[in-house]
């Protein structure tokens, strides 16, 4: 069966379309006016094979919290949807992913119970006038719509650029675990038996 979800939202803030498969290859067409936004979730889409399909047009004149934040919310529902009942998925993903100067990990619980925690440099205001803390903003809708406890840490690195393609990467690897089935997992992988 195909996981898959189309999802959109529409406020007087932004509007947004997406369309996301779990089992992809990687195939994507970003757009969402914003060019570093749109190169994170390029490699979203590619390092966690998943197939993204997202147009986005929000008051980006005013500021870019709102398109990152409800970019965020949209593709936290979209895989909420594409995993139905969560059967047989893994559940768990962990990654290390290094980026030149700059190294992250990223770890991952789809259990319906959703938390963030982001620990990176204070350093850091990251490149095209989009900030790092936008950032944290966007993996907290994301962890919130999806149900995912959802820890981004990044000890060091020089170069804002390549910390948060680092985390962007991480993250796409230990999402691309988390949902991969189990042939071993026969309902939901919990002791409670549901998630």
């Amino acid at each position: 069966m195909k996981r898959f979800a189309e999802v959109e939202r529409k406020t007087r803030e932004t509007q947004i379309t997406a369309e996301f498969t779990i089992d992809g290859t990687g195939e994507n067409d970003i757009s969402t006016g914003i060019g570093f936004f749109d190169h994170m979730l390029t490699l979203f889409s590619v390092h966690g094979f998943f197939d993204l399909r997202l147009r986005a047009k929000g008051d980006i004149d005013v500021d870019y919290h709102h398109t990152v934040e409800d970019v965020g919310l949209v593709l936290g529902e979209a895989l909420t949807i594409a995993l139905g009942d969560r059967k047989g998925i893994r559940r768990y993903g962990h990654a290390v992913t290094p980026m030149d100067d700059a190294i992250s990990t990223v770890t991952i619980d789809l259990a319906n119970r959703p938390f963030l925690v982001y620990a990176i440099p204070d350093i850091f205001t990251c490149q095209a006038e989009v900030y790092s803390n936008l950032f944290k903003e966007f993996f907290r809708a994301f962890a919130n719509k999806s149900g995912m406890n959802l820890h981004i840490s990044a000890p060091y690195g020089e170069n804002d650029h390549h910390l948060i393609e680092s985390i962007f990467k991480s993250f796409a690897r230990a999402l691309d675990q988390a949902v991969s089935i189990d042939d071993r997992v026969r309902c939901v992988h919990s002791s409670k038996g549901i998630l």
